[in-house]
């Protein structure tokens, strides 16, 4: 019966020693995967989504792991045109430049700089109203009918072809198949506009300004505006993206420089093409 006891006892202890390694075990195993989960958590948070998702669109000349930014610059000639050519032909990329008639009669610079802007391949010129609505942008809308009276002027003083404008003061958007009014108290103007045969474009993205009028923030938080918007489907047509900024606002060193690098690196990343307005998908159909 002793060495049987003995037996038993050696057993119990063995096995109470197994039962507290396997726990061991078990307890340090899950430690080390919840500490793995939040690492890798903290790391993925860290990390700005890229623009890698594929999305569907007719627009058969655009490889699909690319995407189309279309570079816009609003109220020239103004000051700052001079450097936004400078720019784009250090990039040699194109661009749009939405003008206004006034601005082309405001000095000799402008005039010169209207000319430049004609003259020049990488530049497609388009309207954006002869007054700018005097920066009185309620009344403006208020009458549908001088609003197009004002465009009118614009493209025969500017000399342009087409009728692809851009509303003053306002994100606004009438195509053959978007239809975007940020501020409905505009809308009647805007259908206005659209059955008088202006394709109207907005935009999808503004590089705002400071208070001292030079570009707020950077390239980078510009990069990452980009990024975001593709990566959420937030531009008007899937896998384009028509950005904005100002003449006006290039004039200091540190915006120019920002503008030249945001430039840069969105080329660099050999993801994106750069396209005139006038090739954004369906913008040519007729409007009625």
């Amino acid at each position: 019966m002793k060495n049987n006891f003995e037996e038993k006892s050696v057993n119990r202890t063995f096995l109470r020693v197994f039962a507290l390694m396997s726990a061991t075990t078990i307890l340090f195993s899950s430690c080390s995967k919840k500490k793995h989960k939040t690492e890798s958590f903290k790391i993925s948070s860290q990390v700005h989504p890229a623009a890698i998702k594929v999305q569907k669109i007719d627009d058969e000349n655009v490889i699909s792991d690319k995407r189309v930014i279309y570079l816009t610059f609003d109220d020239g000639p103004n000051r700052g045109t001079e450097n936004l050519l400078k720019i784009l032909h250090k990039r040699n990329v194109c661009a749009t430049a939405f003008l206004v008639g006034q601005h082309a009669k405001g000095s000799k610079k402008q005039k010169d700089d209207l000319e430049s802007l004609r003259k020049d391949k990488l530049v497609e010129l388009a309207n954006h109203s002869y007054t700018h609505a005097h920066n009185k942008y309620t009344d403006f809308y208020r009458n549908p009918a001088m609003v197009i009276h004002d465009f009118d002027i614009a493209k025969d003083s500017l000399r342009l072809n087409g009728k692809i404008a851009r509303t003053p003061g306002r994100n606004i958007w009438r195509l053959k198949n978007i239809t975007v009014t940020d501020l409905k108290s505009s809308n009647e103007a805007a259908n206005k506009l659209k059955n008088a045969g202006y394709k109207i474009i907005g935009w999808d993205l503004e590089w705002k300004p400071t208070n001292k009028m030079t570009l707020k923030g950077n390239h980078q938080e510009m990069l990452k505006k980009v990024d975001s918007i593709f990566f959420n489907d937030l531009e008007k047509t899937s896998r384009h993206l028509v950005f904005l900024a100002h003449d006006q606002y290039l004039t200091d060193a540190d915006s120019i420089n920002e503008l030249d690098l945001f430039i840069e690196k969105l080329q660099k990343t050999n993801r994106f093409v750069f396209r005139k307005i006038s090739k954004y998908p369906r913008i040519n159909e007729v409007l009625n």
